[in-house]
């Protein structure tokens, strides 16, 4: 059984003035319509984009930096220990299972630089293995790899000063580390020195190795230095604006091969020979401290910390992500707050999943990882028809829209050519079906697809209802009646013989002549039927027999008329000579 409409009146009486209004309604002019409650979110364009956290994770220690493997998929975690899990050492390098942050192993050890194996934390990610496992840095001047299942990392030690920053190499088999000012290529497998270069300053660096590029940055002078990758000297410096002295970090997007800079409150990129394309800023006084790139969806993602400090106007303890567009920095996305987020305790991480369906930020302080999910607003992808249908006939509506989560919909429809709306209780699926009755006509119907970041409608469409069109006799196929052909006219009688009027000699009377015969017409033919099957006899019969019945009449007429003369005559007196 399909379900009516729960605004649909009683359908007795009426019909002619509810068609009638039917059309003066389906021929209204359109109104702006005001939205009824509904749906999951508040109203958004249709495809906007947005991040939610679903899950934290605290089963990695204090998080110091995060990569997630291209290959294996696994998100790999760089740990110190948790002061307050006093119990348990939670250093080191972890693998988790990034849909749920289950740990699929730990590596705990690796060697010191005796060779002697110990606990490790591990302060720094720098590149993916192949198929799977990563390079990481460990205090002070270790290089260590390792992947998912092993006992212990394997690693050697740099010669010389303790390593301030360390990255990807220009080769698979070499990284680049930092000690103070010195830069320096360094072997995976044997922590040997293949090259460096002594600059004046120097903090963190980042490698574009496509364009063979090495930019280092010395916030405390406020510049940063171009290393051309075939020579490792410098072969340009760039300005940095002037500021309070605080870095957040040095990334290359790949793609691009601008270089981003965070500086205090602000971002500063360059593209990748240097010129200034602009400068980015956060809320308040949140400070960046982390950044990724997402080719697939040329966005960057950057991580701003709270200062931590309460009593400096602005600060709330919150940190943020925001998502930029990297052709033109514009915001793709609506700012993320991040609860709790500060640089107390450290710098945040974080880790873009390619395609950028899911984010995970790295917290110092709460030692957790959170997990986030990109969302899009419902985006209609097909609209419901206008309809034109005779009344009891079951009309179907569909409407369909995709978004993450999926949507879900809801039914509506507006009795006032669409100024407002209500919903249709129980029209939960994309198509919607019911019987249409007369009082319907002129309605318009609309789906409300929601989700977590918004509600968006479909077009309305009109529904027009008519009166069913009905047929004279009964199974008749709606063919056209016809009357029956009239009668034709009778022939006019021929005259009587004239009746004798004198009396015969015994005192009878005289005989009346002969009538003659009136109208002697054929009789009218039978009525055509109607509606095919059908049949309906109109005309014929007696009334359409005017011949020969009329006929028959008007003889009797004058035999009466005949009569009656015989009879007066006899009754006068006759007159005496």
């Amino acid at each position: 059984m399909t379900p009516r409409h729960p605004l649909t009146p009683g359908r007795a009486g009426g019909a002619c003035a509810a068609l009638a209004l039917a059309l003066v309604l389906a021929s209204a002019a359109t109104g702006s319509p005001v939205s009824a409650a509904g749906g999951e979110g508040a109203d958004a364009a249709q495809g906007t984009v947005a991040y939610r956290s679903v899950a934290r994770f605290a089963t990695a220690g204090k998080p110091r930096d995060l990569l997630l493997h291209p290959d294996s998929k696994k998100l790999y975690v760089g740990s110190d220990d948790l002061p307050e899990t006093a119990d348990v050492n939670e250093s080191g390098l972890h693998v988790l299972d990034p849909a749920d942050g289950k740990v699929r192993s730990t590596v705990g050890q690796a060697p010191g630089p005796t060779g002697t194996l110990g606990r490790r934390a591990v302060r720094q990610l720098l590149a993916p293995l192949p198929g799977d496992g990563a390079v990481f840095f460990y205090p002070l001047r270790g290089i260590g790899t390792a992947k998912d299942g092993d006992a212990a990392a394997a690693g050697a030690w740099v010669p010389g000063a303790a390593v301030t920053h360390a990255t990807a190499g220009l080769t698979p088999s070499t990284v680049l580390v930092a000690q103070g000012p010195v830069l320096s290529e360094v072997d995976i497998a044997t922590a040997a020195v293949k090259r460096s270069v002594t600059l004046e300053g120097g903090d963190g660096f980042a490698v574009d190795a496509a364009r063979g590029t090495v930019w280092f940055t010395d916030i405390g002078n406020r510049r940063m230095y171009r290393i051309d990758a075939a020579t490792f000297r410098v072969a340009a410096t760039v300005e940095l604006p002037a500021g309070e002295g605080f870095g957040g970090f040095t990334e290359v997007d790949p793609e691009t091969g601008a270089v981003w800079v965070g500086l205090d409150s602000a971002v500063v990129v360059h593209d990748a020979t240097g010129k200034r394309l602009g400068t980015l800023r956060g809320t308040g006084t949140d400070m960046p401290r982390a950044a990724g790139f997402d080719a697939a969806t040329h966005e960057a993602f950057v991580v701003w910390q709270d200062a931590g400090d309460t009593s400096q106007p602005g600060s709330d303890n919150d940190g943020t992500l925001t998502v930029h567009r990297t052709r033109d920095l514009q915001e793709a996305v609506k700012p993320v707050v991040l609860p709790g987020i500060h640089v107390q305790l450290g710098s945040a991480a974080v880790a873009v999943e390619p395609g950028g369906a899911a984010v995970f930020v790295s917290d110092p302080v709460a030692g957790r990882i959170i997990r986030l999910e990109r969302s899009t607003s419902p985006r209609v992808t097909r609209e419901p028809a206008d309809r034109s249908v005779a009344a009891g006939t079951e009309v179907s509506l569909t409407a369909e829209a995709e978004g993450t989560p999926r949507p879900t919909v809801a039914w509506q429809v507006s009795t006032d050519a669409g100024r407002t709306w209500q919903a249709v209780p129980g029209a939960t699926s994309p198509t919607y079906t019911f019987t249409a009755a007369l009082s319907d006509s002129g309605r318009r119907y609309r789906a409300e697809f929601g989700n977590d970041v918004g509600v968006g409608r479909s077009a309305a469409a009109t529904l027009t209802v008519t009166i069913p069109h009905t047929t004279t006799g009964g199974s008749g196929d709606g063919g056209s009646a016809t009357t029956g052909g009239t009668g034709g006219t009778g022939s006019t009688g021929s005259a009587g013989s004239a009746g004798s009027t004198a009396g015969g000699s015994d005192g009878t009377s005289g005989t009346s002549g002969t009538p003659g015969s009136v109208g002697g017409g054929s009789a009218g033919s039978a009525g055509a039927t109607v509606g095919g099957g059908g049949h309906t006899t109109v005309g014929g019969g007696a009334l359409a027999s005017t011949g020969v019945a009329v006929a028959s009449l008007a003889g009797s007429a004058v035999v009466l008329t005949a009569a009656g003369w015989v009879l007066m005559r006899r009754a006068r007196p006759r007159s005496t000579g």
